[in-house]
């Protein structure tokens, strides 16, 4: 029993792959092939989850087309207006744009079935195009408003009245188009419930950019309204560069997350503790010796176990209590779609490892 390894995803469990005699799991809904949520006594239907790429994808071309028009009509309006401000809004319009551009990529690449080169599937593809948006909100917006803003400090900018008023009316259209947006990814969010909706780096990354977008814009309208009152240009370049900092920032947590994801983030300590109960709760398993957990995907998670079985378990009677044991964990944590048990003697393993057996000084 030593070092004997179980290992198969809930699909060829269900299929009785391993066995090839299991009985039907009471858990298993045959018209979805998936498993119940015995939590909340729904179905976890693949159905779900492709609603709510939709509803993320409506919600990321809502921002696209809001960040584009919003984008040429604030970069006419700097380059009348000799704004530093209203053009370091363009930029960060631009850079918000050409994001959405890399999230409906994320969205469209991610589900891709799993196939021999990638086996585990394409889950991750959100982390990596979400790195990219970060990178892109980054050197496009941050970057760029702070050469605005120290451009302006050092060789000022020429006023005009005309270009200022046009200017102004510009980003007021566009607090309102970035609002509105805000709203639609808040709404999205609320409906997914937080905690889910935040797992999601596209809707995560949308809400960050929007929310960022009407703070700028109201840092842009005070830094212009400020400059045209006191005629300082000192207030709007100030506004520049309070954009590029909260773009940089902003940047740097969508970024930081999006690298956690990609290493290999565990599972939530919810989760995890419920697969660790589970597993401890069996009569078969004398101690649970790991569980290692991680993230393949914003639905998806690989689960491996290496647990000690209780001594006078012959083979057959394993592997009949490996298929049950991923089967419970299949319906207690639905996301679990990889999962993998390790089934190991503790004593051999520790009498193996000890001084006598290797021959290390102070063996008995």
């Amino acid at each position: 029993m030593s070092g004997t390894s179980t290992e198969t995803s809930k699909d060829a469990e269900e299929q009785g792959a391993e066995s090839g005699r299991g009985s039907p799991d009471p858990g298993t809904d045959p018209r979805t092939d998936r498993r119940s949520d015995p939590r909340t006594d729904r179905k976890c239907d693949p159905r779900t989850d492709r609603k709510s790429d939709r509803r993320t994808r409506v919600t990321v071309l809502v921002a696209l087309a809001a960040n584009l028009v919003i984008a040429v009509a604030k970069t006419i309006g700097g380059v009348l207006a000799g704004s530093p401000a209203l053009l370091s809004e363009a930029a960060h319009s631009v850079a918000d744009s050409l994001n959405e551009v890399f999230l409906l990529a994320a969205l469209r690449r991610s589900r891709r079935p799993a196939d021999r080169r990638h086996p585990f599937g394409y889950g991750k593809e959100r982390f990596f195009w979400s790195l990219l948006a970060a990178v892109g909100i980054f050197v496009m917006g941050g970057c760029f408003s702070f050469f605005q803003g120290f451009e302006a400090l050092t060789k000022g900018t020429e006023e005009t009245f005309g270009g200022y008023v046009a200017g102004m009316i510009v980003l007021g259209v566009a607090l309102l188009a970035e609002g509105a947006s805000l709203l639609r990814a808040l709404h999205q969010l609320r409906r997914q419930g937080v905690a889910a909706g935040l797992r999601d780096p596209a809707l995560r990354t949308v809400v960050a950019e929007d929310g960022t977008a009407v703070l700028g814009v109201t840092l842009a309208l005070t830094g212009m309204a400020l400059h045209m009152a006191t005629g300082e240009v000192v207030w709007e370049a100030s506004a520049s560069l309070a954009i590029g900092a909260l773009l940089v920032y902003v940047a740097y947590r969508l970024g930081k997350d999006a690298r956690t994801q990609l290493i290999g983030e565990a599972a939530d300590p919810e989760a995890s503790g419920r697969i660790r109960a589970l597993l401890q709760a069996q009569p078969e398993i004398d101690s649970v010796e790991a569980l290692f957990t991680m993230q393949t995907g914003i639905d998806s998670t690989l689960v491996a176990a290496r647990v000690d079985l209780a001594p006078g378990l012959d083979s057959e009677r394993v592997e009949e209590v490996a298929v049950r044991i991923k089967r419970s964990i299949a319906r207690t944590v639905p996301e679990a779609d990889q999962i993998f048990l390790d089934v190991t003697d503790r004593l051999a393993q520790e009498a193996h490892e000890s001084p006598a057996a290797t021959g290390e000084r102070g063996g008995a």
